[in-house]
């Protein structure tokens, strides 16, 4: 089947707002020859990095739109730092109609190719029932208030499977379907006897199984998921050749490597069957598929087929930051990067968090900020991921309340596990940034199973206690140069700053980012948590104010 957008059928220069528009993923698919042409309006400073055409709309008044090619589901991406004016828009187009990456591409090709329109197929379930329906002599279609699949049939109303055959000319139709029903009323029979005999243990946990599928497809259809493909779990296996590769093993279920039909890496997130009632992979795809950040990992697809679920992401050649801090063991091989670059990787995490927190229409807190969830591209630039402990909140809630604690031993703030110290907010993901700072300067994990000295357990008491002993260099792992050393001793002020018992006392990702831009001598060392010893380091005494 073929269609195409409306409002864009006879121009692409329009002066009205350009609506995204959503494919009904619970009938069609895109077909395989689809592409998608990235239209971007409204951009009050021009966008150099991207193709370009221009409209002459009267009155000696100019639009330029800016285009570009990519996959028909991939998050809409535009340049890093273009003007918030400017609204991308995807339209699904044929391949074949166009050389979008071509300079040469003028209006008229573009409007032709949208003007074409693009290919749908049925979903697989809707094409059994539509073979069904075209075999009655129907057509197939559904009902425009309820969604539901219809047989429309000729000289009579729409059936939701088939068209029924008339009396005098199919009666060998209505003793095969009277054969049938008959057969099919002794096997719900049989059915509903099994179903009275088995334990009501199992009953209950079919019906929850049930009826959490019901709300995670509920979830689906509410939050429209307009640029994320959805895969069957065949699909899945052919990409992963059948989970050959594992890449990791989270709290949820293990990753592996896998490579779409276009050659793109990604990596697959198989879900555990046994985790809940499915909450993570809500928080996943409720949270990340509204997001669009380069210091986020971008969500491209996700598999659901009852209790089988899997989420599709682009693959990260680096792996996680774990690998790269700690050098706790002798025979590793990783090379540890240079103090610029994990000042450069910081300061992404710390815009990566800012966005989340106030950069989406919803606030998104994430609740397991740690080195094993910042994943690095090939040029080492760091992306958040893993949102399965996520909560979504309004924007202008401050404190939100939650039934229970979440996320790692170790990055979890104070307030998180206990609200005498303070309201849950987007200070505790603050907080869990602090931890993971002060690990990139130490190069060890800030929990130490089986040490038998509890000062030592308590990551920013072994801090304090090496910077109360004149120890620097014993914190400050692997310095050399000057520069390292401002640039190591200012990641440890912001780390501490961040810890701070009080949420009030910890700064914004805002505030920690220009306090990563600005120099040393704009930071002072902070006060100790309130459970530990009262004393005050020298080390860093002649610095000024943080505020």
């Amino acid at each position: 089947m073929k269609i195409a957008r409306s409002d864009l059928y006879d121009t692409l220069c329009i002066q009205n707002d350009v609506v995204p528009v959503t494919l009904n993923y619970t009938h069609f698919d895109y077909a395989p020859n689809v592409g998608n042409l990235t239209l971007i309006y409204g951009c009050q400073k021009p966008l150099s990095s991207l193709h370009n055409l221009t409209c002459y709309l009267g009155n000696e008044a100019n639009q330029t739109i800016y285009y570009k090619a990519d996959d028909p589901f991939s998050n809409i991406e535009i340049p890093f730092g273009a003007p918030r004016s400017c609204k991308p828009v995807k339209v699904p187009v044929l391949r074949s109609s166009i050389d979008m990456n071509s300079p040469e591409v003028g209006r008229e090709e573009l409007e032709k190719a949208v003007e074409e329109g693009f290919d749908v197929d049925y979903n697989y379930q809707v094409a059994i029932l539509c073979k069904e329906c075209e075999g009655s002599g129907g057509r197939c279609g559904s009902n425009v208030t309820t969604d539901e699949f219809l047989c429309y049939c000729h000289k009579s109303k729409p059936y939701t499977v088939m068209c029924r055959p008339e009396d005098s000319k199919n009666w060998k139709m209505k003793i095969i379907l009277g054969v049938t029903a008959a057969a099919v009323a002794i096997l719900l029979a049989c059915v509903i006897i099994c179903v009275v005999r088995c334990k009501k243990s199992s009953t209950k946990f079919f019906s929850k199984m049930t009826k959490s599928d019901k709300d995670i497809e509920g979830l689906i259809t509410n939050y429209g998921l307009l640029n994320v493909k959805r895969y069957r779990f065949s699909e899945i296996k052919q990409m992963t050749i059948s989970f050959k590769e594992k890449l990791g093993h989270g709290g949820y279920g293990d990753v592996y490597k896998g490579k779409l039909l276009d050659g793109h890496l990604v990596a697959v997130k198989v879900l555990n069957e046994s985790k809940g009632n499915g909450e993570e992979f809500i928080n996943e795809v409720a949270s990340i598929s509204r997001t669009s950040h380069i210091n986020v990992v971008t969500l491209l697809g996700f598999c659901l087929e009852g209790s089988k679920r899997a989420l599709i992401y682009e693959f990260m050649p680096n792996g996680s930051l774990e690998k790269f801090i700690y050098n706790e063991n002798p025979l590793q091989t990783t090379p540890q990067l240079e103090w610029k670059k994990l000042l450069q990787i910081a300061k992404g995490i710390a815009e990566g968090l800012q966005y989340l927190h106030h950069g989406c229409n919803t606030r998104i807190l994430h609740f397991d900020i740690k080195p094993h969830n910042i994943l690095l591209n090939k040029d080492f630039c760091p992306k958040i991921s893993d949102f399965g402990l996520a909560k979504l909140c309004e924007r202008k809630e401050s404190i939100i309340s939650m039934a229970d604690a979440r996320g790692t031993i170790g990055y979890i703030a104070p307030e998180v596990f206990n609200r005498n110290f303070g309201g849950v907010s987007h200070k505790s993901d603050v907080y869990s940034y602090g931890m993971m700072i002060l690990e990139m300067v130490g190069g060890r994990k800030n929990i130490k199973v089986g040490v038998s000295n509890t000062s030592e357990i308590y990551f920013p008491h072994w801090i304090y206690k090496n910077l109360e002993q004149g120890s620097v260099n014993t914190i400050l792992h692997g310095v050399v140069t000057a520069e390292e050393d401002e640039i190591a001793r200012k990641m440890v002020l912001v780390g501490l700053w961040c810890i701070q018992t009080n949420p009030l006392d910890r700064p914004s990702m805002k505030k920690v980012i220009e306090m990563l831009e600005g120099s040393l001598e704009a930071l002072h060392i902070p006060p100790k948590p309130f459970l530990s010893p009262s004393k005050s380091p020298e080390e860093f005494s002649d610095a000024t104010s943080i505020l």
